[in-house]
C-alpha cells in the first residue's frame, strides 16, 4: 500500500487557510496514488490555540468544518486531527475519513505536560479501552480507543506524546500483533538535535512493536513562539523507509513510500545512527522559518533593527538574509515574494517577472541537491528584498565605539538592508539634565552607574519604535537567553521591540553561530563582530567595559542556568557539580559566581514577563510564557545562599 505523511504550515483556527492546506494534501496525495494519508496532529483547528480549546464553540466549530473534508476523501484513506468536546471534556482527536465517510475517532491517551507542553490544561486525556460515540446533525461515530482496516492493512494510533512514554504503557504495546501498521499525527516542536531523538522514538518502535510506524509533524512557526519542522518517517521493523527534508518553507510537504505489508522483513538487528546534527545548521533554518512565517501571519511589512555592531543585533541581521536566502532557493523568487505578503504585484514582477504560483509539490526542500548555491543574478534580487524587508539604524553615544559602528554598517551593507546612523547624546543628556535639575544634584559614574547605563538604552527606544511605526514593520530586540536569565538588559530600551527571535539562545553558542557563518554561510562581514568582546558600551570607553566582567565568563553563566533550571538541582547541588567538573577552579570564585547569578535570577523575574515574543529553538528556554514559570516575588534563594 502507498503510505504517506503531510507536513502542515496552519494557523490557529484560521479555518479557511487550514482546509486549504488540508486539501491541497489530499489533492497532492490522491495525485500520486496514495492510499492513507496522515495529516499532522490538530491540524484543523491548529495545535497552538491555547485555552479556546476549553470553549464550546471552537470544537463545535472544528467537528462542522470536518464535514467539507469529507468530499475530498473519495478514493482514499485520510487522517485528520481535530479537538472534540464531550461532557465539557475536550478530547485530542484523530478523525479516519475514507470515501466521503467519517469512520470513528481515535483519541490521545497521554498529554504532555513538561517544556513548553500545557496539554493537561486544555485536553483530557483518553482511558485505555474505552469508547463513547460522538453526534452530530444526526449522525453518529464511535470514538476512542480504536484501530481501522483499510485495504487489507489493520492499523491503530499513537498521538504525539502517546509514542515518548515507555514502552510497557504506550498505546503501540497494545497494539502489537493486532494491527500492521501505528498511524501517529503529531505536533512536536523543534528544537536542536530533536530530530535524531525523534528518528529512534520511531525506528525502534517500528522493531519493538513488529510493524511499520508512520510519523508526520506539523511545519514552521503556526502560533509565534513554537517551531515545527515538518518531519515525515515512515519505519518497518527498525528499517527506516521514508525521511523527508525538514524546514520547508512550502505549506504543504507531502511524502509518500511503497510498503509491502505481505512481505516479511526480517527485524533490523540495530537501528543506523543518522549523522550527527549540525545545531549551527539546525538554528539558522529553524530561525529563518520562523521569522518567516511570522511577518507573514503577522501582515507586516519588513523588520526594523536598532544593529549595535554587537553580537545579538548581528545574528538577528543576518537571520533576515538568511531567511531570503534559503525561501527563494526553495520557492523562487516571486514565489517567496507573493506569500511574504508584502510586496506589490508591481515589485515582484520588478526582481523576479511575472508572478505565477508555485506547486508546494514541487517546490525542492531547503537541504534539496536540486538547491544550488545562488547565482550573481540571484544574489543581487536577494540584495534587493532584503532592502525591502530589513531597515537597520546605528544609534551612538559617546560611550560607543569605532569598533562597532564599523561592524554595524558593513554588516549591513553586505547583506543589502538600509542602514540609518544616528546619535543619541542630545536626548541622553536631555534627560539627565532634567533629573539633575529635579533632585539638584549633579548625576556621576560613581553614584549613578545603572541609572546613567539604563538612560542610554532607554533613549534608543522611541525613536527605532517610531521609525518600524512608520514602516509598518515588526522590531526586532536582540537580548538572548544569557542575558534574560540575569537581567542583563535594560527594560523599555534594549528589551523594546515587537518580537525576541533569540530570546532562547545563550550567548555562548550566538558566538560560536557568528564564527560559523563567517565561513559556512559566507558573510565575511562577520569579521568585525566575531573580534570584539561582548560589550554593552554604556560606560565611558576608558572603562573598558565587556559583559563578562559585569557578570561572569558566559559559558559558566550558561551551565548554572542549566543545572539551576534544566536540571532543576538546588544552588548548593550546583555549587558542588561545578567543583566537581572543574576541580581546578577556584572554589571562592565558583561560589561567588553561583550567588551573584542566583541573586540576580531572582530580582529580575519580572523583565522575563515582559521580554517580547521569543521562538522556542534549544531544548529549553526561559520564557515564562512558554518553558519556565518562576515567581515574580519570592525568597530569593536567601537561605540557601547563606548556607553555601
Amino acid at each position: 500500500m502507498r503510505i504517506a505523511g503531510a507536513a502542515l504550515n496552519q494557523i490557529p483556527f484560521d479555518w479557511t487557510h487550514n482546509l486549504r492546506t488540508i486539501r491541497e494534501a489530499i489533492t497532492q496525495a490522491k495525485a500520486a496514488g496514495v492510499e492513507l494519508l496522515c495529516l499532522p496532529e490538530l491540524c484543523l483547528t491548529g495545535y497552538g490555540c491555547e485555552d479556546l480549546f476549553l470553549s464550546e464553540w471552537l470544537p463545535e466549530s472544528a467537528l462542522a468544518h470536518l464535514q467539507q473534508i469529507r468530499p475530498w476523501t473519495d478514493g482514499i484513506c485520510v487522517v485528520v486531527g481535530l479537538p472534540v468536546r464531550l461532557n465539557h471534556r475536550t478530547y485530542n482527536t484523530a478523525a479516519v475519513l475514507r470515501d466521503g465517510q467519517i469512520l470513528g475517532f481515535a483519541a490521545k491517551q497521554f498529554l504532555a505536560n513538561d517544556g513548553v507542553h500545557y496539554e493537561p490544561r486544555f485536553f483530557a486525556p483518553w482511558p485505555a479501552g474505552e469508547t463513547t460515540t460522538v453526534q452530530w446533525e444526526g449522525e453518529e461515530w464511535t470514538l476512542g480507543d480504536l484501530t481501522f482496516e483499510h485495504q487489507g492493512v489493520r492499523f491503530g494510533f499513537e498521538i504525539c506524546e502517546d509514542a515518548w512514554r515507555p514502552n510497557d504503557v504506550r498505546p503501540a504495546c497494545r497494539l502489537m500483533g493486532r494491527v500492521d501498521l501505528i498511524v501517529n499525527p503529531s505536533a512536536s516542536h523543534f528544537a536542536m538535535s530533536k530530530t535524531d531523538v525523534r528518528y529512534h522514538l520511531v525506528t525502534e518502535a517500528s522493531r519493538t512493536f513488529n510493524c511499520t510506524y508512520l510519523y508526520a509533524n506539523l511545519l514552521g512557526n503556526e502560533a509565534g513562539r513554537i517551531t515545527y519542522d515538518g518531519e515525515i518517517l515512515v519505519a518497518r521493523h527498525g528499517h527506516l523507509l521514508l525521511r523527508n527534508q525538514l524546514m520547508s518553507f512550502k505549506e504543504v510537504d507531502m511524502e509518500y513510500v511503497d510498503v509491502d505489508f505481505g512481505e516479511a522483513l526480517k527485524p533490523a538487528a540495530e537501528i543506523e545512527p543518522l549523522p550527527a546534527p549540525d545545531e549551527y545548521r539546525e538554528l539558522n533554518q529553524a530561525l529563518s522559518l520562523a521569522l518567516f512565517d511570522y511577518l507573514r501571519k503577522a501582515r507586516s511589512r519588513g523588520f526594523v533593527l536598532s544593529l549595535s555592531g554587537g553580537a545579538d543585533s548581528c545574528l538577528c541581521a543576518v537571520a533576515v538574509a538568511e531567511m531570503v536566502r534559503l525561501g527563494t532557493a526553495e520557492l523562487g523568487t516571486a514565489e517567496f515574494m507573493r506569500r511574504a505578503g508584502c510586496f506589490t504585484a508591481e515589485e515582484i514582477a520588478q526582481l523576479a517577472g511575472p508572478v505565477t504560483v508555485v506547486s508546494d509539490q514541487n517546490a525542492p526542500g531547503p537541504n534539496d541537491a536540486s538547491v544550488s548555491a545562488p547565482s550573481n543574478q540571484q544574489q543581487a534580487a536577494n540584495r534587493e528584498i532584503v532592502g525591502r524587508l530589513l531597515t537597520c539604524a546605528y544609534q551612538g553615544t559617546v560611550n560607543s565605539s569605532d569598533d562597532t559602528f564599523n561592524s554595524a554598517k558593513e554588516l549591513a551593507d553586505s547583506i543589502g538592508a538600509v542602514f540609518h546612523n544616528w546619535e543619541i547624546d542630545a536626548e541622553v543628556g536631555g534627560y539627565v539634565g532634567k533629573i539633575e535639575h529635579a533632585l539638584g544634584r549633579p548625576l556621576s559614574w560613581q553614584t549613578d552607574d545603572l541609572a546613567l547605563q539604563n538612560i542610554q538604552a532607554r533613549v534608543r527606544a522611541p525613536a527605532i519604535w517610531l521609525l518600524a511605526n512608520v514602516q509598518n514593520c515588526l522590531l526586532i530586540t536582540t537580548s538572548n537567553r544569557s542575558e534574560a536569565s540575569v537581567g542583563y538588559c535594560t527594560m523599555d530600551g534594549d528589551t523594546a521591540g515587537s518580537i525576541s527571535p533569540i530570546a532562547g539562545v545563550d550567548k555562548d553558542f550566538v558566538k560560536k553561530w557568528l564564527r560559523w557563518a563567517e565561513t559556512e554561510l559566507n558573510y565575511p562581514a562577520l569579521r568585525h563582530v566575531n573580534s570584539l568582546q561582548p560589550t554593552a558600551e554604556l560606560r565611558p570607553l576608558e572603562d573598558k567595559q565587556t559583559d563578562e566582567r559585569d557578570l561572569m565568563p558566559y559559558v559558566l553563566l550558561n551551565r548554572i542556568e542549566r543545572l539551576a533550571f534544566y536540571d532543576r538541582l538546588a544552588p548548593e547541588q550546583v555549587l558542588a557539580t561545578l567543583r566537581h567538573e572543574d576541580p581546578a577552579a577556584d572554589p571562592e570564585q565558583l561560589k561567588t559566581y553561583v550567588k551573584r547569578f542566583y541573586s540576580l535570577w531572582s530580582r529580575n523575574q519580572w523583565k522575563r514577563e515582559r521580554y517580547a515574543p521569543s521562538f522556542h529553538l534549544d531544548d529549553y528556554n526561559v520564557d515564562p510564557r512558554s518553558w519556565l514559570r518562576f515567581p515574580i516575588l519570592s525568597g530569593g534563594y536567601t537561605e540557601e545562599l547563606n548556607a553555601l
